[in-house]
């Protein structure tokens, strides 16, 4: 694939940043040597490479759901600019 100027100022773009020209001549000549290695993947036999959605075996770690005793209310609605007995108190933010 050939980098082109449009496409450096294209990613440039996308990525929010304002090269000047040296700048551009550079990411031009390292985008080309990235993607002339990543050319090399396509000339590898994967033909028996099972497909992966991640590199390393997932598993989900659950702890058990034990009820443990929280803050006190009180405790903390004490430092609430605005609150009643039971919850904060907040600015109507919809008419």
């Amino acid at each position: 694939m050939k980098i082109t100027k449009e496409l450096v100022d294209y990613i440039a773009l996308l990525s929010r940043l304002q090269p000047d020209e040296s700048e551009r001549v550079q990411m031009t000549a390292e985008l080309e040597q990235i993607v002339s290695y990543m050319d090399i993947l396509s000339h590898l036999d994967t033909g028996n490479v099972e497909p992966l959605s991640h590199v390393v075996p997932l598993r989900n770690v659950m702890r058990e759901d034990i009820v443990e005793p929280s803050f006190p209310k009180e405790e903390l609605l004490k430092n609430a600019p605005g609150g009643d007995d039971e919850a904060f108190l907040v600015p109507k933010a919809v008419e």
